[in-house]
């Protein structure tokens, strides 16, 4: 069968990356989590004191996006390929409630956003790729094959995410939690480069009361129906 590309697009603690995984998993196709590639510059500022409660060096942080050298290594232990920042293994450190209260703010640059769109834009020249994000079906790859939009209601997503922290060993509250969610959801919707939007043709799927395993399978009868009608 013809490889395509899946773009998988939705609002922050919606599953997207656990189905992406699965889904490449399944097909065989290369799985790339965007939103790790946000977090990582978000983690550089953080690190250099570009971004904090009270400010946010943004002209700064643009000046130096050269020094920023993201790449992913898989782990065959863990079955899923890891981030790193100039050769730096940091996938646990961006994968915290601090990364996620600055993560929006970072990717609403326009410059951070065209240095990630150019990287992603190439990992998919040779399609077999299941890509997510927040803008992957509008900006990264209009003309997927196959463009998902994901949902959910924010209290589902919020205790899904503090669930998710508490395991990892984090200390925190659910009203936090929660309120990182929104304010990231009006963050991501409504900044003015490529805000976060169901791309035209995009199937939507609301999971608030989906299993993972009901969603993989919707969206491989998805790929099906595709390669059908290429045939």
């Amino acid at each position: 069968m013809n490889k395509i590309i899946i773009a998988i697009d939705g609002f922050s603690s919606t599953g997207k990356s656990t189905i992406a995984k699965q889904l490449a998993k399944a097909l065989n196709y290369v799985y790339v989590d965007t939103g790790a590639m946000y977090r990582a510059i978000t983690y550089f500022a953080i690190e250099n004191q570009l971004i904090g409660s009270e400010f946010f060096d943004s002209d700064k942080l643009v000046s130096r996006l050269d020094e920023i050298h993201i790449t992913f290594e898989f782990n065959e232990e863990l079955g899923f390929a890891e981030v790193y920042l100039n050769d730096k293994n940091i996938e646990k450190e961006i994968r915290t409630l601090k990364v996620s209260k600055y993560v929006s703010p970072v990717a609403a640059i326009s410059e951070v956003r065209q240095k990630l769109v150019q990287q992603q834009q190439l990992m998919g020249k040779n399609k077999g790729i299941v890509m997510d994000g927040r803008d992957i079906g509008t900006v990264v790859f209009p003309d997927a094959e196959l463009k998902v939009f994901m949902t959910a209601s924010a209290e589902t997503r919020a205790k899904r995410r503090y669930k998710e922290l508490l395991d990892r060993g984090h200390n925190l509250s659910y009203e936090d939690v929660l309120e990182n969610v929104t304010t990231r959801d009006r963050i991501d919707s409504t900044r003015e480069d490529s805000p976060l939007i169901k791309a035209q043709g995009a199937f939507e799927i609301d999971n608030s009361d989906l299993t993972i395993e009901a969603q993989i399978e919707t969206l491989l009868k998805l790929v099906k129906d595709i390669h059908k009608k290429g045939d």
